[in-house]
């Protein structure tokens, strides 16, 4: 039922966090604001493909 999704940095583009959801429940794409140490500042994080 839970599906594993990588989370990608909106401003620099690398992956840095892997979470899980539930796709019959939650059919949009999430977007959290975490932080990036690439960045080193918290940016917005939204899931890929």
């Amino acid at each position: 039922m839970r599906d594993n999704i990588v989370l990608q940095c909106g401003d620099c583009k690398h992956r840095n966090y892997v979470t899980d959801k539930n796709k019959k429940k939650t059919t949009q794409r999430l977007e959290f604001k975490k932080f990036c140490r690439f960045c080193r500042k918290h940016t917005a994080h939204k899931e890929t493909k």
